[in-house]
């Protein structure tokens, strides 16, 4: 569980990169579930962007963040920001704040 500092640290550290995993009209298949776990083999943080489900965002992120096992650092507007720690020491860029 990531506290709200740790929450706002992520957020600006998301600023800089661009979105890598895009969700359209089925909401969170399972080659979205796919696509962003093999992000993760390669980075901590991840954007993914919405193409619909305007209504639905946060509700589709939580889902995601569920069945990723990676925390949800925030929903604004069409993009989605997730962390999920590397269990590899080496791979590891972030070091959060306490």
């Amino acid at each position: 569980m990531l506290t709200s500092k740790q929450r706002g640290y992520l957020s600006s550290l998301a600023v800089s990169i661009q979105p890598t995993v895009m969700i359209g009209k089925e909401g969170a298949s399972e080659a979205v579930i796919r696509a962003l776990q093999a992000e993760f083999k390669h980075r901590e943080l991840v954007k993914l962007r919405f193409q619909d489900s305007k209504d639905e965002r946060k509700e589709i992120a939580h889902d995601i963040s569920e069945r990723v096992h990676c925390d949800l650092v925030r929903v604004i507007g069409n993009v989605a920001v997730f962390y999920l720690r590397s269990s590899d020491p080496e791979k590891r860029q972030i070091e959060l704040p306490s």
